[in-house]
């Protein structure tokens, strides 16, 4: 039998990049902390004292507004003897250990603890919590374990600008809900299946014939930096399963910025905002947060509407897809294939795998 030569080819990653618990521990000692990653929305931290926690790599953390308006993240861990600070969500004057109620100001330095002073030398201006950088990137808060890390404008250039043309009203937004989903494969399977549409005809028929024109669909990193941005046309108004205002700049127009590893902003038509982060939890199991947004948070027929469609069709759809995805990489009969690239790009090509799956060696291979 002849075995066709396909050296010249280029294919996808071998299982083991999905599968290996040891390779998911060195992304979770190496890339996801020294990556941006999204913790939540500037409107869980309206005021002074408001925080919430959050799991980043392996870290509880917290985000918190301080007393002149900025925010700022800290590891939930006391400076004295570890216990972890703070739970959920909530509002406080300051930030007070549970274990033996050292006392933090709202700016993580220590104010007082039980009978420090009475140790000779005890300087509590040397302690402070530890804290991690934070940028709020149009009102959505995003953290990196790296302090040295550059800031997000280099990692994503020309997204926030973009971001803000598709969606003038974004400063006014905040969250509708939030729904998590849970995928049992490996976070990078569902990063895979998101960031590409050869699939969508075949898998997703609400999507592909009454939201956007498959036709038209490609996806693109762009000029510099770590993102895939998505750009299609939306489906003819008599087929749209919701209603949409053409008129009005971008109105007939999907985009969606992926910013690697983890998070993506997409703009359906009519400028609605939409999102996905996804949080790694082992090497077989992760969770993507779905998110709908309004001004102000508002409720809307239309977005619930389009929120309930999305989920019982693309998303559910999508579920069966990477979980099927993550039983097949387990098989000893799996022999990478090649993967689909067309020179003119578009729907039916698979150059943003290629693009994916290079940052994928990169950070995992060095």
């Amino acid at each position: 039998m002849n075995v066709q030569d396909d050296s010249h080819l280029v294919h996808s990653l071998d299982a083991r990049y999905y599968t290996d618990p040891a390779t998911f521990e060195k992304e979770r000692n190496g890339l996801l902390a020294r990556t941006w990653q999204f913790a939540g929305h500037e409107s869980q931290v309206r005021g002074p004292g408001d925080y919430f926690t959050f799991d980043i790599a392996g870290e509880s953390l917290f985000c918190i507004r301080g007393r002149n308006g900025e925010l700022r993240t800290f590891y939930n861990v006391c400076q004295h003897r570890a216990h972890q600070m703070v739970e959920g969500t909530g509002t406080t004057r300051v930030v007070v250990c549970p274990y033996h109620a050292w006392t933090y100001e709202l700016s993580g330095e220590l104010r007082s603890g039980p009978n420090v002073n009475a140790v000779p030398g005890f300087d509590r201006k040397k302690i402070c919590l530890t804290s991690v950088r934070t940028e709020s990137f149009h009102g959505f808060i995003f953290v990196n374990l790296d302090d040295n890390a550059a800031p997000m404008d280099e990692w994503y250039p020309g997204v926030r600008e973009e971001l803000g043309d598709y969606v003038p009203n974004i400063a006014e937004l905040e969250p509708l809900e939030w729904v998590d989903i849970p995928e049992k494969c490996n976070w990078k399977i569902s990063v895979e299946n998101y960031s590409e549409c050869y699939h969508c005809s075949l898998n997703h028929p609400t999507f592909a014939t009454g939201v956007i024109r498959p036709e038209t669909y490609d996806i693109q990193p762009m000029n510099k930096g770590y993102v895939l941005r998505h750009t299609t046309e939306c489906q003819d108004l008599s087929k749209m399963t919701y209603p949409i205002d053409t008129s009005v700049p971008h109105g007939g127009e999907y985009r969606s910025f992926f910013l690697w590893p983890m998070f993506s902003f997409q703009v359906y038509p009519g400028n609605v905002l939409n999102t996905y982060h996804w949080r790694a939890h082992d090497v077989d199991n992760c969770t993507v947060w779905r998110g709908w947004y309004t001004p102000g948070g508002i409720d809307s027929e239309v977005i619930r509407r389009l929120a309930v469609q999305d989920r019982a069709t693309t998303v559910e759809e999508d579920i069966r897809l990477v979980e099927s995805v993550a039983r097949g990489l387990k098989s000893r009969g799996y022999r990478p294939g090649p993967l689909v690239l067309d020179p003119a790009c578009g729907l039916y090509s698979e150059h943003s795998i290629r693009t994916l799956q290079q940052w994928m060696r990169e950070a995992i291979d060095g």
